[in-house]
This record gives structure tokens, sequence and C-alpha cells, in this order.
């Protein structure tokens, strides 16, 4: 009985032969050629962010070696320039020493007696006028408003002086004007105020004599009020003239 035996090799030709291994050869390089395309599209992905925190409980001095301090550079000797160069410091001012002085004290014990005898407001004030603390006395009011003293006369007027401007038939009486006081003892502004008795003129009388009287100004508190209104009263008798 006949069996079927496969070919060996020594039965093929040289010529498939070669061919066999040659094929064999490009399917290992085909194989190992898609095997190298396969590897290049499987890339590895990027690592996830991962929530762990990392603590280091270790000291900085046994994780981190100590750094030597950076050498300095040697001094190099340089020539001062005259404004850097320190000043001289003046000398100490030493002030003198104040005196110490002994300062009375401006309070006197005084009794009750001496203190009465001391005030002021008891003395008499220097002037004339009426009234206990020298001011003159006010007897109404000026043509104008101001305040009008009673006059005091620095010199009387003479019979001549005043019978120059009495009217003719002149009756006993008197006359009353307002005179503003001026420099030098003098009086201007005259204004009739009063003719007693009535219709007599002797007020007109007055008033035209009086650029010769001489009369002092009101005092005030010791103080001259020149400038100031007197009332001036001149009384005229028949028989004194």
């Amino acid at each position: 009985m006949l069996a079927y035996q496969p070919p060996s090799d020594r039965d093929r030709t040289p010529l498939s032969r070669r061919a066999s291994g040659l094929a064999l050869a490009l399917g290992v390089n085909l194989l190992l050629f898609l095997a190298l395309l396969g590897l290049g599209r499987f890339t590895p992905g990027a690592p996830k962010p991962s929530s762990v925190i990392t603590v280091d409980l270790l000291p900085d001095s046994d994780s981190a070696a100590p750094t030597a301090a950076p050498a300095k550079p040697e001094a190099v000797d340089k020539p001062v320039a005259a404004a850097e160069r320190p000043l001289p410091k003046p000398p100490p001012i030493v002030l003198p020493a104040r005196p110490t002085i002994d300062v009375p004290s401006p309070w006197l014990e005084m009794s009750s007696a001496e203190l009465a005898a001391a005030d002021i407001s008891r003395l008499p004030r220097a002037g004339g006028g009426s009234g206990a603390s020298g001011d003159s006395e006010e007897v109404g009011r000026a043509p104008n408003g101001d305040v009008l003293y009673a006059a005091q006369w620095a010199r009387e007027p003479t019979d001549a002086e005043l019978g120059g401007y009495l009217p003719r038939n002149a009756p006993d009486g008197y006359g009353l004007v307002a005179c503003k006081t001026m420099p030098g003892n003098r009086v201007d502004d005259c204004v009739e105020l009063e003719n007693y008795p009535r219709g007599s003129r002797l007020a007109a009388a007055v008033r035209q004599a009086a650029w010769q009287f001489r009369v002092r100004p009101p005092r005030k508190n010791g103080r001259e009020l020149v400038g100031s209104w007197v009332r001036i009263r001149i009384e005229y008798v028949r028989s004194g003239l």
C-alpha cells in the first residue's frame, strides 16, 4: 500500500527554496513595521492633576543646606573728597545759670481802717464845678441834643462889656443863652434860650456880648470837655448899670 509523503527540502529546487526564504524575511520585516506604527498611535496621556496635598513636616534646616554668603569684594582705597569729610562739631554752648532773685510779694496785709483810708474813690478831685465828684452840673440838653452843662466863669464879664449891647430902656431881668465851648476858654455858636421879662431882648444882648466871655469847659471824670455846650445866664439890674 502506497502512503503520501510531503516533499522534503532536498526534493525542492534551489529557486523555490530562495523564494520561500525571501518571503519569510519580507513577512518578518512587515510585522516589525506594523508593530512600530502601532506604537506611534498610542501616546501616554497627560497625568491627571492630583487632589492630594503634600505637607513637608521637616524643618528648613534639614531640608536645605545652608548656603554660603557671597564674599564681599575687598574695599578699595579711594581718595576721600572734601565734601565727604566729617565736619568738626561746634563746641557746646553753655548758658549762664539764671540768678535767683527773691521777689517780694505784692500783697500787703492791711487792717480795715487802713483799707478805708487807702480808698482813692473818697479822695476829692481837682478842679472846680458843682458836685462832690468835681464833675460839671448837667442842666438839660443843648440845641443839638447834647448834654448842656452849667457854665463856670474863668473871668466874669465887666459892665462895660455887657452894657454896649443892651437895648434902650431895657428893664431889669435876665437873658439865658446856650454856647459851645472853644479852646482858650472862649465860646461860640450861642443860641438864645429865654428872656425875662418877655420881649425884653435881654437874651439877644447876652448872645451879642458872648464873644468877650471867658468860660471854662465842662469837666467829666476829671477831664475837660472842650466843644461841649454850656448854659450862660446874665442878670441885668438898672441900679447896677
